[in-house]
């Protein structure tokens, strides 16, 4: 069986699986945020668990009702690491963690690896994080889960749309979409973009821009699949670097999301 190794345990997120089972623990005992509806899709975002991971694990304790339900997860974010053309998807079987193998669902991978815009690249997906960190909370609150991972580069909505749509499924099935938001400027220019961009993907908005969303090609595409079109989208949580664990002068913002 072929398997992507873990890229970034020990500097995005802790390495020994103890201390990321005690790491994760915490962040998810400390979320207020509480479920307006059954999530069908979370946002998240992707940073060092040190500056995002409360950020994160307030959409991520959604999940805890339904930890034998769902059973399948369908994970986009953007290509940091390798300039792409489209959508990459991994030719392996399985995605590792410090808490173990996460197999792919191959099948309904192969079935949407001809789709336009799509391509195969291992390469793109080795390095890649912001699909990496967000396995050891989905392995947390899950019981048992295949994944199908989709990196997105430099791709219109309706591609990305077209393979939401395709691997949609039904209540077994989430749908996470790993996004920061801006990145770099100074604290308080910084929230004042986020709130821009938060109150733009509470409209579902297909117009975002990388600098207001690094993963904004992947949050147009949500917002563009036709099952998206009647759900309602709710901030659960959001802030910078400047309140986690680094200094104000440049921060990156974070927002946590759901769509039920």
């Amino acid at each position: 069986m072929s398997i992507r190794e873990a890229a970034v345990a020990g500097l995005f997120y802790e390495a020994d699986p103890a201390r990321l089972k005690a790491q994760l623990a915490g962040f998810l005992s400390s979320s207020l945020a509480q479920a307006v509806a059954r999530p069908k899709v979370l946002i998240v975002p992707h940073a060092g668990y040190v500056y995002s991971g409360s950020t994160a694990a307030a959409a991520y304790r959604l999940l805890e009702p339904l930890r034998d339900e769902i059973r399948r997860v369908v994970l986009l974010g953007p290509a940091h690491r390798v300039y792409l053309q489209g959508m990459a998807l991994p030719s392996v079987d399985a995605f590792e963690t410090p808490l173990g193998e996460v197999p792919l669902e191959r099948a309904a991978l192969d079935a949407i690896s001809t789709m336009p815009g799509v391509c195969i690249s291992d390469e793109a997906h080795r390095e890649e994080h912001s699909l990496e960190v967000q396995l050891p909370f989905l392995q947390t609150l899950l019981t048992s889960f295949s994944l199908l991972p989709v990196l997105v580069g430099d791709c219109g909505p309706e591609r990305v749309g077209a393979v939401l749509d395709a691997l949609w499924g039904g209540p077994e099935t989430l749908v996470v979409i790993s996004s920061d938001l801006s990145h770099f400027h100074a604290y308080e220019e910084a929230c004042e973009i986020d709130a821009s961009t938060c109150a733009r993907i509470l409209q579902k908005s297909t117009g975002l821009s990388g600098a207001e969303a690094c993963g904004a090609r992947a949050l147009n595409g949500l917002m563009s699949a036709r099952h998206c079109q009647d759900m309602k989208v709710d901030l659960l949580a959001a802030c910078n670097s400047g309140d986690t664990a680094g200094d104000r002068g440049r921060v990156v913002g974070y927002g946590a999301f759901q769509l039920s």
